[in-house]
């Protein structure tokens, strides 16, 4: 996850790395780092690099100096400013801005973003749920055009997430399954998998205490034995996206590499 390998800014665990974002290409591949996931925030949305065309062509640039491919997008600026809770004066700009969001991606080639419907973005009636479907669906086929998929990052009980996803039959959405916040919520892998297994397009490896806080891997409730079984189960052939906790000692190059190699090995130890 971008901004995994920069300084923490004014104590938050992630955010987009201002001073340091073009630096983390490096640092990534000197530990064997070849895969990282964008982060947007709404602050200062049209400033980020993806959001201009002399910043796309730098992060170009750097991808192909350093190996590293970018094909996901963590939208933290839907989460931070959802459109499906705004009042209808707002919307329309909310809405101008995730198609713009969504065109630059594209131009970027990246093929997955992540619509958090957690914390700030967590759907709490069905007026915010009407608000969010319909727009997504009018979109499909914008989506479609662009190679763009729409994947979820959602608090919902496994069941009820699964009931949700049938409303989208397409294979434009998907669901983004976060193994630290399923375990913070107290959800059971199996059962999740069961659920909705088939939709998981994509992973966010991160470890926390039941309705507490991301900690290091393996010292939370996280089930990994339980949940890369399931990942095989179902043949899942995408991403793991480091979105871990920070290291205290600020050597984050070190205890990303720490993680990586204890997510190969979760890999290779329950994926066969």
């Amino acid at each position: 996850m971008q901004g995994r390998l920069s300084p923490l800014i004014d104590g938050k665990t992630q955010a987009f790395p201002w001073k340091n974002w073009q630096d983390e290409f490096s640092l990534g591949s000197d530990i064997g780092i070849e895969l990282m996931e964008w982060t947007l925030d709404q602050d200062r949305l049209y400033d980020n690099p993806l959001m201009t065309k002399s910043g796309r062509s730098r992060i170009v640039e750097l991808c192909q100096k350093n190996d590293i491919t970018i094909n996901s997008l963590t939208g933290d600026c839907f989460m931070q400013s959802p459109f499906w809770k705004a009042t209808s004066s707002e919307r329309d700009k909310l809405h101008n801005d995730f198609i713009e969001v969504i065109q630059a991606c594209s131009d970027l080639g990246i093929t997955i973003v992540i619509l958090p419907l957690v914390d700030n973005g967590s759907l709490e009636n069905k007026n915010q749920e009407d608000q969010l479907v319909p727009f997504l669906l009018s979109h499909e086929d914008f989506f479609s055009h662009l190679k763009v998929k729409i994947i979820f990052e959602s608090d919902l009980p496994p069941y009820e997430l699964a009931n949700f996803m049938s409303k989208f039959e397409s294979d434009v959405f998907g669901v983004n399954y976060d193994i630290g916040n399923s375990a913070a919520l107290g959800f059971l892998p199996k059962q999740e998998f069961i659920a909705y297994g088939q939709y998981v397009l994509n992973v966010h490896v991160k470890d926390r205490l039941r309705k507490g806080v991301t900690v290091p891997l393996g010292e939370g409730n996280a089930d990994f034995e339980s949940v890369f079984t399931n990942l095989a189960k179902f043949n899942y052939q995408g991403n793991y996206i480091l979105q871990t906790a920070r290291a205290s000692n600020n050597d984050h190059a070190g205890k990303l590499n720490q993680y990586f190699e204890m997510c190969k090995d979760w890999v290779t130890d329950y994926g066969s």
